[in-house]
């Protein structure tokens, strides 16, 4: 029987302020190992990271582009497009 995996794109802020996109099936085990030192080469020298943002999507593909669109976007971009998503629009 094939489990079923929740696909997310998330965006942390790292303690310098700046943001980080990526893809996980896990978020707790995702940021832990971001805070542990053994996620992403950017992320290790600006701990600790909170997760400020995180979308499901049907398919790793799906959220493989979301993380893709949001990384070619400007800060003031990933600003607005973090308060429109948390105001729900």
């Amino acid at each position: 029987m094939e489990q079923k995996h929740d696909h997310l794109f998330y965006v942390l802020e790292c303690k310098d302020g700046s943001y980080y996109g990526g893809y996980t099936t896990d978020i707790e085990r995702r940021v832990a190992m971001h805070n542990s030192g053994k996620g992403a080469k950017y992320t290790r020298a600006r701990r600790p990271v909170r997760c400020i943002h995180h979308e499901k999507f049907e398919t790793k593909r799906e959220a493989m582009q979301a993380e893709y669109r949001f990384k070619q976007l400007t800060r003031p971009a990933k600003e607005r497009y973090l308060e429109q998503e948390e105001a729900g629009e």
